[in-house]
């Protein structure tokens, strides 16, 4: 019998500007995300993770799993990285990943971990 990882979801804070180039909105890095990653996770758009200072931002997070969220995301510059990140952070049932495992983007703009709701 095959064990199927609970789902995971990637949120996509809409509200963000990058810093250092404006024209790289939330709404931009939602749309890039949610064609780059059909099939693999949910995308969904949030109105504000309060992270502005360090946008734009995304979350990993599952029922059952940790929550990751990530600063500084440019879909065009960081693809790969998200999609390696998602597709490890799928795999991982209780959503942790080694930090030696995470993409460098990742293991350098992580905002917050935080634990699941559910306690054992």
């Amino acid at each position: 019998m095959t064990i199927r990882p609970k789902p995971a979801e990637l949120l996509v804070c809409t509200c963000c500007k990058n810093a250092a180039d404006p024209a790289v909105t939330g709404e931009a890095v939602l749309s890039s995300l949610s064609d780059a990653l059909a099939g693999t996770i949910t995308v969904t758009g949030v109105q504000c993770l309060s992270n502005c200072s360090r946008g734009c931002t995304i979350a990993l997070r599952g029922a059952g799993r940790w929550t990751y969220v990530y600063g500084n995301i440019d879909a065009s510059a960081h693809l790969e990285a998200i999609r390696d990140g998602a597709a490890r952070y799928v795999q991982a049932p209780d959503g942790l990943v080694p930090w030696r495992d995470r993409p460098l983007h990742f293991r350098k703009n992580c905002i917050a971990r935080i634990p699941p709701m559910e306690t054992e």
